[in-house]
């Protein structure tokens, strides 16, 4: 009893979960400290010493009641469980005092957005703000009191700028109550002064009679004066401030009085006067149909769809207190009947309490109106365009409501965020306008589906070319639910074809492709990022709760949102930019790819989709060209040069399918007359036709298998997945089984992967590899001996040097899953592959029993594998290559087989022994039989036959090299390394800054991307790349300097390859050596360089640092004729077992005292220090295996290996070689 009593003496309101949480919450803790309870808040861990568990008992079970009992039943229910106060405390704080970032999101939003519109209560204002600063400093959200009172000031609307200015004025510093204290003394001061009668009088100057000359004697011209200072006292209560229809004892108990609205118009007065009775306060928010109002007139800002500031007018009211036309636009209502039409050139008049629609401005447009039965119809025709219902003050009420315009968010000042985020996710209204989606996507989609969970509210959708995809596109839908939540899906409600939930993300697109301007192919985007935002936005029918977060149990982080379609800038990585390389690139914000952390975004210039998380957004380009259109619109729908007042009211009319529909340009379900945007021209986006392009059509392979089955080119995804796992189930790669006890299985996932066109008639080929983690193997438990050998590239050359003088035939294979062939020697689990789980073994493990990509000891298993099965086929492996098989056929001619992991080529004179070969693998691989060779390890293999001639060439992987690091512009040199570069060591980084500087530098990527290229078919690079490469560890910028001028280089002679043809002397090898000199300007040691060529065209190669210092130029030459000749011995050994039989290998020279030093031993004595293994070189020209000649230095191959040269030189020593355009 004495708790009741406590509670109903202070007046406490049981808690609903609908009322001020805060606020309640603070004073049930007041009324626990009155009653000595507060302590049991706390927990029991608090209880003081001295107090026994009984007494504690007792007192927490009164806290419990005296709580338990201001809570209503709904909220009760949710802390039934709970026994003790700490605990019911913490359970209401939880529900209703989250802090989460959703709960933190709304707060700010309604901070942010709060804005006082004009002639509103500012005491409500203030209370209204002051109690979202309160929600917001519960959950850890604080301010300093400056910007508290700043953002109530900047809260206020136009009509407290002066006010606003005084109160800054002089100041440094501003306080909150300060603030708040100064605005509640100006309003109420206001309205002591200007108490108002409870009808409203007003006279209106409309803008028209503006600058007319006004007679001298008319009296209504000249200005009346503000009775302000009028007192109102009522003659029921004796109190002023008020009347006698005012006074609230006089109206107890009393019903409305009926009222009918007056309208006086005098044509000598400056304007229209207008009664309206005070019985209608109730109806602030909605339209009342006036029959003699010259235009329409409202007093609420956010109402207006379009809008602009004017000073054309004036009002008096009925006390001769006047008041301004501030404002003009247009407003959209939604009738009864859904239409949704505009009324236009609406007068802001903030001291207004009424909404008024003039019938007689509707009326002049051709409108009519008529009433009966306390209806009232506006018509236009036969069509009716509005209907008003007569309400119990004898005036007639629109029947529709007003949609809230653009103008409403946004704000005056630019660092508002209102307006951003209105933006960020997707101007969201509740327009009922639909469209279908007529134009594909460039994928081919022409139909999305779209799923909704009934618990949770969220979305999926899925692109669709035909609607004959949609039970395709369920399957794949409900294997993603199903896998995710671990239940079934028990129902499907459909649509049976028709508009099912989809209007709102058609809509949400809608809005979000036309406010970033982006062509209509773009569509499938901007769907996919509307369902996006859509799963991220507060729901009525989740009350107020995200379905993102319901579906998922974890808050949303909004943080990362931005504007679909804003320009963005991402950061270019220092290891792939120069100094003077741009920092950036300039891209467009697309929303986010499923799987990937990071920012989805369409790079115009390389036209792909590029993933990154570095990214700048620049959104205030965004909601700054949204207000300037907006003004724009204004301005055009506000003709002030109009000598008469004109008011339209037209229908948005939806397109009708019967319509024809451009594929060009788009068909707005909007008015035909009403101001359209200023559109930008796509060149913003560095491309003259952007609809050209397709995000779906993006380079970018997937990454994951569930990116692939989302893709637009699914199906052949599915397919050459499909194709992978027959491949590995007829391989019989696995078998189920249990996971035994102590084992742990090893992972795997899908690797996808598009390979170019070997011809034009095969076109793009979709390849998908099961790859297992072999990352996680243990060596000596899961693997042991892993190391596989390769073909020599120079092995690959050799044989094309032997093809092209012998005009063989070519052919190349691919082992369809090579390294499933491989047997294992140890006992290896996986998990079964994504996708292809067999229903019913979902606990099973794969025991491979044979070798899968990704294991450690795969390569190797594959090798072996293979090589058995040549030689057991009758073919001899060489010796000097392990990857180079051979076989001696009857009529004396030879078949040759390269093998460089799965990649294989055949050469042999008769095509029906490679036929006869490609049976033979055939029967014991999977091959892929690719034809006449075209492409092997990024080198193009071109023929004329007819002249015996091959190119060999890598003309497209330089341009990508180019295009890579941004040097597809630059100015083309005739050498790829000037006689100016001086590089050494004293050139690197001696300080922090330099070193960080340098860091950004994508230095060795550049020199291994130069490697490659010197390495298969450029010479011309050797020693430049040589030179480069020393300083990879600490790069100094002369050194980049000299990487970008190989580039250059290479921008003049990206079609330069090797030339092998039949010429008489060139069917044996032939070598050129040289050497420089001390010049490595640190140690000074000397450069060796040598190359030997075949069949006219080089086949190996090799410009680099000799390993000790040579102390004359004729140990320098003598030690580059040794390592060269252990080249030539290699050489010479290849290609005898290729069949290529000859004497010794020829090797040029342009040292004549080395070659004396090689022949004899006359000069000894002066090279007695000389390592003895360079004296290797005197033996091999004994035995008849080298023959060293001695050749001119202008003649001399090599000189072009060894140091910087002429232009004329370079170009000469290219001739020698071959090297040459195609």
């Amino acid at each position: 009893m004495t708790i009741n009593a406590s509670i109903a003496t202070v007046g406490l309101v049981k808690f609903d979960g609908t009322g001020n949480f805060g606020l309640w919450q603070r004073r049930v803790k007041d009324l626990l400290v009155q009653q000595g309870l507060v302590k049991a808040l706390y927990g029991k861990t608090k209880k003081p010493e001295k107090m026994t568990d009984d007494e504690w008992e007792e007192l927490d079970m009164k806290a419990v009641s005296t709580i338990r009992l201001l809570l209503a039943d709904e909220v009760m229910y949710d802390v039934m469980e709970e026994n003790s106060t700490a605990g019911i405390w913490l359970n209401l704080e939880k529900r209703y005092m989250s802090k989460s970032l959703t709960n933190k999101l709304h707060l700010k939003q309604k901070l942010y957005g709060l804005k006082m519109t004009e002639g509103a209560d500012l005491r409500q204002h203030i209370n209204t703000f002051k109690q979202i600063i309160s929600d917001m400093l519960r959950i850890d959200i604080k301010f300093e009191d400056e910007d508290k009172a700043m953002m109530l000031l900047t809260s206020l609307p136009a009509s407290y700028e002066h006010l606003v200015t005084t109160l800054l004025y002089g100041k440094e510093t501003l306080e909150l109550e300060e603030v708040s204290g100064a605005l509640l003394d100006h309003y109420q001061r206001k309205h002591k002064d200007s108490a108002e009668s409870s009808g409203e009088g007003l006279v209106v100057k409309g803008y028209q009679d503006r600058g007319r000359k006004k007679d001298k004697d008319d009296k209504s011209a000249r200005g009346r004066s503000k009775s302000k200072s009028k007192t109102v006292k009522c003659f029921k209560c004796q109190k002023k401030g008020h009347m006698k229809r005012d006074c609230p004892e006089w109206n107890k108990g009393k019903e409305e009085s009926s009222t009918s609205v007056n309208v006086v118009a005098d044509s000598e007065s400056d304007g229209d006067m207008l009664s309206v009775s005070s019985s209608t306060d109730g109806l602030n928010n909605s339209w009342l149909l006036d029959s003699a109002c010259s235009f329409h007139v409202t007093p609420h800002r956010n109402w207006f769809d379009t809008y602009r500031s004017i000073n054309c007018g004036s009002v008096r009211m009925g006390n001769d207190a006047t008041c301004t036309i501030i404002g003009m636009g247009t407003i959209k209502i939604k009738m009864s009947d859904g239409v949704v039409r505009t009324l236009e050139e609406v007068r802001h008049i903030p001291d207004m309490r009424k909404n008024l629609i003039s019938l007689g401005t509707l009326d002049s447009k051709g409108y009519s109106y008529k009433s009966e039965n306390g209806i009232m119809k506006v018509s236009k025709g036969a069509m009716v365009v509005m209907t008003g219902q007569k309400i119990s003050s004898n005036v007639y009420k629109l029947l529709g409501n007003t949609i809230l315009g653009g103008v409403a968010a946004i704000a005056e000042s630019e660092d508002d965020d209102t307006l951003l985020w209105h933006m960020r996710l997707g101007h969201m209204s509740e327009r009922d306008i639909w469209g279908p989606v007529r134009t594909p996507s460039k994928g081919g989609a022409q139909y999305f589906m779209s799923f909704i969970d009934d618990y949770s509210r969220k979305a999926w959708v899925y692109f669709l070319k035909n609607k004959s995809e949609a039970f395709a596109k369920f399957k794949i839908w409900k294997a993603e639910v199903e896998n995710q939540t671990g239940r079934k899906i028990k129902c499907l409600r459909t649509d049976n074809g028709t508009e099912y939930k989809g209007w709102t993300i058609t809509e949400t697109a809608r809005c979000l492709r036309l406010n970033a301007e982006l062509p209509k192919i773009f569509w499938a985007e901007a769907v996919d990022m509307a369902c996006y935002i859509i799963n991220r936005s507060p729901r009525v029918a989740l009350d107020g709760k995200v379905a993102e977060e319901v579906w998922t149990g974890q808050e949303v982080d909004y943080s990362f949102m931005r504007i679909f379609g804003c320009p963005a800038y991402v950061h270019i990585s220092g290891e792939d930019r120069s100094k003077l390389d741009p920092k950036s690139k300039k891209c467009i914000f697309l929303g986010f790819k499923k799987g990937v952390k990071g920012y989805k975004l369409w790079d115009p210039v390389a036209q792909k989709v590029v993933i990154s998380r570095d990214v700048v957004f620049d959104e205030k380009s965004m909601t700054k060209a949204f207000k300037e259109e907006k003004s724009q619109a204004a301005e055009s729908s506000n003709n002030i040069g109009r000598s008469t007042v004109q008011v339209e009211l037209d229908e948005l009319e939806s397109q009708s399918d019967e319509e024809p529909h451009s594929n060009d340009q788009e068909q707005d379900s909007t008015r035909s007359d009403r101001p359209k945007r200023n559109k930008r021209p796509p060149v913003r986006y560095g491309f003259e036709d952007l609809v050209s392009y397709a995000l779906l059509t993006s380079s970018e392979d997937p990454s994951t298998f569930q990116e692939a089955i989302e893709s637009s080119e699914k199906d052949k995804w599915m397919e050459a997945m499909v194709e992978e796992n027959e491949s590995l189930s007829k391989n019989k790669t696995w078998e189920l089984t249990e996971l035994p006890k102590g084992k742990k299985p090893i992972g795997c996932k899908w690797v996808f992967k598009k390979k170019e066109a070997v011809s034009e008639k095969e076109g793009e080929r979709f390849k998908a590899r099961l790859v297992a983690k072999g990352y996680s193997q243990r060596h000596g438990i899961d693997y042991d001996e892993v190391f596989s050998p390769v073909v020599r590239h120079t092995s690959i050359r050799a044989v094309l040097a032997l093809v092209a003088d012998q005009d063989l035939e070519l052919e190349q294979l691919d082992v369809k899953t090579a390294f499933l062939h491989g047997n294992l020697e140890e006992e290896i689990f996986m998990e079964q592959p994504e996708g292809f789980k067999q229903p019913g073994t979902e606990n099973l493990v794969c025991r491979l029993k044979k070798s899968l990509y990704g294991l450690k000891q795969s390569p190797r298993q594959w090798y072996k594998r293979f090589d058995s099965y040549m030689i057991q086929i009758g073919y001899t492996r060489c010796e000097y290559d392990c990857c180079v098989y051979v076989r001696i056929l009857e009529d004396g001619s030879y078949i040759f087989l390269l093998l460089y992991v799965d990649d294989m080529l055949i050469a042999a004179k008769s095509m029906c022994e490679v036929n006869r070969l490609k049976s033979l693998l055939h029967k014991e691989f999977e091959m892929k039989d690719l034809g006449a060779a075209k492409k092997i390890l990024g080198m193009e293999i071109r023929r004329d036959r007819g002249a015996r001639k091959l190119w060999l060439s890598q003309k497209n992987y330089i341009r990508k090299v180019l295009e890579k690091f941004s040097m597809l512009d630059a100015k083309p040199v005739s050498t790829p390394l000037a006689n100016h570069f001086r590089l050494s060591g004293s050139q690197c980084p001696k300080n922090e800054e330099e070193i960080e500087n340098m860091s950004k530098v994508p230095y060795a990527s550049a020199v291994g991307c130069l490697m490659y290229a010197m390495v298969c078919t450029r010479p011309d690079l050797a020693h430049a790349v040589s030179t480069v490469s020393r300083y990879m560890a600490n790069p100094g910028r002369e050194h980049w300097n000299a990487v970008k001028w190989i580039f250059r280089y290479l921008k003049g002679t990206a079609e330069h390859g090797i030339l092998f043809s039949r010429q008489p002397g060139t069917n044996s090898v032939v070598g050129y050596v040289d050497a420089d000199y001390a010049g490595e300007v640190d140690d000074r040691r000397s450069t060796t360089g040598y190359v030997f060529t075949l069949s006219g065209g080089p086949i190996c190669w090799k410009s680099t640092l000799q390993s000790i210092v040579a102390m004359s130029t004729t140990e320098a030459e003598y030690m580059a004729v040794a390592e060269a000749a252990k080249e030539a011995l290699w050489l010479k050994g290849l290609v005898k077992e290729l069949g290529l039989n000859q004497g010794g290998v020829q090797m040029h020279c342009d040292s004549q005292s080395a070659i004396y030093l090689a022949k004899n031993q006359v000069y000894h004595a002066r090279t007695k220090h000389i390592d003895v293994r360079f004296h290797k070189i005197r033996e091999l020209i004994v035995t008849g295996d080298i023959v060293l000649e001695k050749v001119h230095t202008s003649e001399n191959a090599a000189d072009m290996l060894t140091k910087p040269v002429t232009t004329a030189k370079f170009k000469h020593c290219l001739d020698l070689v071959n090297v040459s355009s195609l």
